[in-house]
């Protein structure tokens, strides 16, 4: 059961101009189920992406890499759940593309132009064939129906969308849809994410600022701690906002779209939390007062790592000294643990290397029993934060992936 998250309905995603959306089903994993996805975009748009640094990375990700820059454009993205295409090798690279030239055909485009992306198990041959059977059947469908499509062991659909001012007189408009429960690790997450806007950025600025809403938003999540081999992350701009070109980011137009978008791709990546595989628990984890950011994030993912702090949050058991714990063995160098102050909500925990004196067992017990639960650390070694999202761990957990296969 997902945490205090809800399906949203058509009417909460916003339609963008310049792009189509179809799904399909080729039966891939289970019949009568759609299980592919094609995004076809507008001449012109811009695509930036991001991409897993697993280096088994899968088949689709080492084309859409390459394709990514072709000198005509991204025209069409391909998706399909039930096979990740990973761990197979040359002929795994020829099925993926086989596939974009299949697109292609029917798009009208070159094979280069299309992005490629499969979700699922690794280590099996992908059915190729079915898929481009199944290419010319997919129907157009509004992006809730895409954001089921795309699903995996997913309980709910991830979708979202926003609409602002960018500049004075343009408004924008994006819409996103993201899947993942499982096997979620920063760098990214596995995950796949998509949002398309109609906003007009060159594809050198897209892409510097692709980078940065993933660094703000799926590269702060954390389910179990494993890294996928098909993470991808990609931000469309279709320039049909009416705006002038987005090329520099001394632009005060830059911050303002980066700041729409990263608030939806943020959504987005909680979402992936909030479905987390058994997860009962959504908990942000706040590292304020550090050295510089990158140790800030350190200390962050050192306790949402931790399996024994996952399992306490699950109990409910205010058992904060393996909090500290995971504190100290998180790799800080010249670490004065005297300054460390932790919190649970707003109940001090911890202070002068010890149990704080205001601190008492009830306490700890009245924020683990909730379903949202915030920690926050205080280092006192400098000025930067950083805020990293997990969930707990479950029985549940265990049981989704041990019969994932079946």
């Amino acid at each position: 059961m997902a945490v205090n998250l809800t399906e949203k309905k058509p009417e909460d995603l916003l339609i963008i101009d310049g792009v189509q959306v179809f799904v399909g089903q080729a039966g891939i994993k289970k019949v009568e189920h759609n299980d592919l996805t094609l995004i076809v975009l507008n001449h012109n748009n811009t695509t930036g992406a991001v991409f897993t640094q697993n280096r088994f990375c899968a088949a689709p990700v080492y084309l859409a890499q390459e394709h990514l820059f072709d000198e005509d454009g991204v025209r069409a993205l391909v998706i399909n759940t039930g096979n990740a295409n990973a761990g197979t090798g040359a002929e795994g690279r020829s099925r993926a593309l086989t596939i974009c030239e299949a697109v292609a055909s029917q798009v009208g485009c070159k094979s280069t132009q299309v992005l490629p992306f499969s979700t699922g198990v690794i280590l099996e041959p992908l059915p190729y064939e079915k898929i481009i059977t199944a290419l010319p059947k997919v129907k157009p469908v509004h992006w809730n129906e895409a954001a089921r499509a795309i699903m995996t062991t997913d309980t709910i659909p991830k979708a979202a969308s926003r609409e602002g001012k960018v500049g004075k007189n343009h408004t924008v408009r994006a819409t996103g849809i993201a899947k993942g429960a499982g096997m979620i690790c920063p760098n990214m997450a596995t995950m796949l994410g998509f949002i398309v806007c109609d906003a007009h950025v060159s594809q050198p600025v897209l892409q510097l600022m692709t980078q940065e809403i993933a660094d703000m938003s799926f590269n702060c999540i954390t389910v179990d701690g494993d890294m996928s081999t098909n993470d991808s992350f990609v931000i469309v701009a279709t320039g049909k906002s009416g705006q002038n070109e987005i090329d520099n980011i001394a632009d005060p137009r830059y911050d303002e779209l980066k700041n729409l978008l990263g608030d939806l791709a943020l959504e987005l990546a909680q979402a992936i939390v909030r479905d987390g595989e058994g997860a009962t628990k959504f908990i942000s984890i706040t590292v304020e007062n550090a050295a510089d950011q990158k140790e800030a994030k350190k200390v962050a993912y050192a306790i949402a790592h931790s399996p024994l702090v996952k399992t306490a949050f699950f109990a409910s058991d205010p058992n904060l000294g393996r909090l500290l714990a995971a504190i100290g063995y998180s790799g800080l160098e010249n670490f004065d643990t005297d300054k460390v102050r932790l919190w649970l909500g707003t109940a001090l925990v911890a202070e002068n290397g010890g149990r704080a004196e205001s601190y008492t067992e009830e306490m700890g017990q009245a924020v683990m029993s909730q379903s949202e639960i915030a920690v926050r650390v205080d280092l006192q070694r400098g000025k930067h934060k950083a805020t990293v999202y997990t969930c707990d761990l479950s029985h549940e957990y265990v049981s989704i992936n041990a019969d994932y296969r079946s």
